[in-house]
């Protein structure tokens, strides 16, 4: 039998790359990149390579589970669905709707079916304790966003392509294809940003592989870049006049005066004191953004995952605005995405911290509760009280700071579901688990990262492979448990039932046409199928004020929480002494999940704590040797690696490891461990202002085995 070639869109990080896929039965024999997609252009990274591993696992789940006295045994559908509803629904008659917990992980966004039908079943479980990786990411990019534009989704990308300076902060893009930034090919990008004769800064406490093939590179102390973007605002608005170009009839004058105020005690040498960076640096940093043809500003992981993350993500949308570089090409625009979910927002705009956490008076953003207190409000006794988990696409034992605790917590709860494929550190604790087909066997459309894009692409991909017999997709099993909830019993009278059933029958591919009809370039699916290397849109365009969904569609320069929240800078604690953690990628590790794949594991040994030599020397610590990195919340153990790349008095361990524990059933994951990261980060260290989670800049201790 001939083989079959499938074009389709890598899911399993941000990028998109596009793949050539050769089949023969139900059998891989190839992964290529497809040199004919428009915008990954034949790119693929080692990830796309474990498509075929994730596909022939067989530890993958394709059928419900159950957890019982004999251990997991298999059941059907029709009775997993029917316990799973009876004892939710149990638990919220019993207790109330608050004690049941959700928390969603980001491979949500990189499967279409749950990002359009995962809503509503959280929706139909009437609480408020939901959770997600937000907070433990992304979170003041939104909050930015919210109160700058109108909209939490309105995240500008840097337009890569068409920059003559970009200036990476807390990023490494080169290894993990953007983030908050969807952009394939990112080495032969920002090659061609230089080759131009244009600069690439990066600003890091490690010098990446990004800061490597970047034109300068620049050592930041962790946690502080809010004080060398304050000092760069200073330095712009000292200026004789600013180049608001285009922006100017969209910005208050008294907002700029405002800002000038606020930053006026920011100046150079502070910055230089608190971040470590020489002065003379940050100047010569901001005249090359100032005096560029275009400019754009990025910040990522190590300025929003920080204590003072929401500040530092709004500083950069300011650096900017205030040179005329927002919504310009070669600068920070937004997309035009063929499927666009965003509406503009009815009635008052939505505030940050409508409703409070029951235990540590965390704000609510966005629906959501930050994920750092979701032990608490499982652990805490008292009306509220978290009795029931659902999980879907996560693993926040191994990605939530103090993972242990978390651990713990879910040990207590009377009843726990997991959607999810496979028996991990988390969903061990379950008593049911669904797990949707996945992968190859499912169709695929990026609605989020078309929403991140450098360039406006579209492009929707079959399915590679059949599901299994029997399997179900993520929107199957999302819709039937959102009926279950809502509807207490089936109409006994046939029209009525169908009439009924019709409201749940909907599928990815209807809700798809029918917006990107509706939508700016008015495709239709079978348009978008026909492109089977996917369609180029063309480059990001200006979107303002149209985009603007802030009163008089103006920017709202300097947000009051913002204003407010900067009075907590004159009392930062002082991380002197400490060694401080921060995270690190690896381009052939995105989430926990993967390191079950043997392609992406082999190799030398990557979960290890990277620090400077006269750190190492300091502690009499060498190459190889096993180590014990502590913190206030744990102590965990593993190899040290000694280089120069990192900053001195700064250490790094990469995240998503920690396979070690009992009773999970990924067997390769279970010959490569390695240690959890999340062991150590620290669930009281936040951004104070939305209780997004601070993993970088945690201070710990490092030293010899005892």
């Amino acid at each position: 039998m001939s083989a079959n070639t499938h074009y389709r869109n890598c899911n399993l990080c941000e990028a998109m790359c596009g793949l050539e896929i050769k089949t023969q039965d139900n059998e891989v024999l190839s992964i290529r990149g497809d040199k004919a997609d428009p915008f990954s252009r034949g790119h693929i990274c080692p990830k796309a390579l474990g498509m075929k591993d994730i596909y022939e696992d067989p530890d993958r789940l394709k059928f419900p589970i159950k957890k019982t006295e004999n251990g997991w045994e298999q059941i059907s559908w029709e009775a997993a669905f029917d316990e799973v509803t009876t004892k939710l629904k149990d638990i919220g008659r019993k207790y109330g709707d608050n004690a049941i917990g959700v928390y969603q992980g980001n491979p949500s966004v990189h499967n279409v079916g749950t990002t359009l039908f995962s809503p509503n079943f959280v929706r139909s479980l009437e609480t408020k304790n939901r959770f997600s990786a937000t907070s433990v990411d992304q979170l003041p990019h939104h909050l930015a966003a919210m109160t700058m534009f109108g909209h939490p989704a309105f995240t500008p990308v840097p337009d890569i392509d068409r920059t003559d300076f970009w200036l990476i902060l807390g990023g490494n893009p080169l290894v993990s294809n953007g983030s908050i930034m969807t952009a394939p090919d990112l080495g032969k990008r920002l090659r061609a940003i230089k080759e131009k004769g244009g600069k690439v800064v990066v600003v890091d406490p490690r010098r990446t592989e990004t800061a490597d093939k970047a034109s300068q590179h620049i050592f930041i102390k962790p946690g502080t870049d809010v004080w060398l973007l304050l000092a760069m605002v200073h330095e712009i608005l000292e200026q004789p006049k600013l180049n608001l170009r285009h922006l100017t009839d969209l910005i208050a004058a008294e907002q700029i005066n405002l800002l000038k105020d606020l930053a006026a005690p920011y100046n150079v040498e502070m910055a230089a004191e608190k971040t470590g960076v020489p002065a003379e640096t940050i100047r010569q940093l901001t005249n090359d953004f100032i005096n560029a043809g275009s400019a754009v500003a990025y910040g990522r992981m190590g300025v929003s995952t920080v204590t003072f993350g929401s500040l530092c993500q709004w500083l950069v949308h300011c650096l900017n605005i205030l040179t005329g570089n927002m919504d310009r090409a070669g600068g920070f625009m937004l997309t035009s995405p063929a499927f666009d979910p965003v509406r503009p927002p009815k009635g008052k705009p939505r505030e940050l911290g409508r409703w409070k956490s029951r235990v540590r008076a965390l704000p609510e953003f966005n629906g959501e509760f930050p994920s750092v207190t979701l032990a608490d409000e499982i652990l805490t006794e008292g009306e509220g009280q978290i009795r029931a988990m659902v999980t879907s696409c996560g693993n926040p034992v191994l990605s939530v700071p103090n993972g242990a605790k978390l651990d713990k917590a879910f040990e207590s709860v009377e009843f726990m579901v997991c959607i999810d494929i496979y028996l991990n550190e988390t969903t061990r604790h379950a008593d049911i688990i669904l797990p949707p087909a996945t992968g190859l066997e499912v169709p695929h459309f990026d609605i989020g990262f078309n929403q991140l894009s450098i360039r406006n692409v579209v492009k929707y991909s079959d399915p590679v492979f059949e599901k299994a017999e029997g399997a179900k997709y993520d929107y199957e099993i999302f819709q039937e448990l959102t009926r279950r909830m809502q509807v207490e019993e089936l109409p006994a009278d046939e029209t009525a039932r169908q009439q009924l059933l019709q409201r749940y029958q909907m599928t990815p591919a209807m809700i798809l046409d029918g917006g990107m009809q509706k939508g700016e370039y008015g495709l239709s699916l079978e348009d978008v199928k026909a492109a089977e290397h996917g369609m180029d849109l063309g480059p990001l365009k200006p979107r303002f004020p149209e985009r603007l969904h802030t009163e008089g569609q103006r920017i709202n320069l300097v947000p009051k929480i913002f204003e407010e929240d900067l009075k907590r800078l004159a009392n930062a604690p002082d991380t002197n002494g400490h060694l401080l953690l921060i995270g690190r990628r690896h381009l052939r590790s995105n989430n926990s999940w993967m390191h079950n794949s043997q392609r992406l594991v082999k190799g030398r040994e990557r979960c290890t704590v990277l620090m400077h030599p006269a750190d190492a020397a300091a502690r009499n610590l060498t190459v190889g040797q096993k180590v014990a990195v502590s913190s206030r919340v744990g102590k965990i153990e593993l190899p040290v690696e000694i280089s120069d790349e990192m900053m001195q008095g700064v250490v790094s361990i990469p995240h998503g490891w920690g396979h070690g524990r009992k009773k999970i059933k990924m067997g390769i994951a279970q010959a490569n461990p390695g240690v959890s990261v999340n062991d150590l980060t620290d669930e009281l260290l936040i951004d104070e202002l939305t209780g997004n989670a601070a993993v970088n800049g945690v201070p710990v201790e490092v030293g010899e085995l005892v």
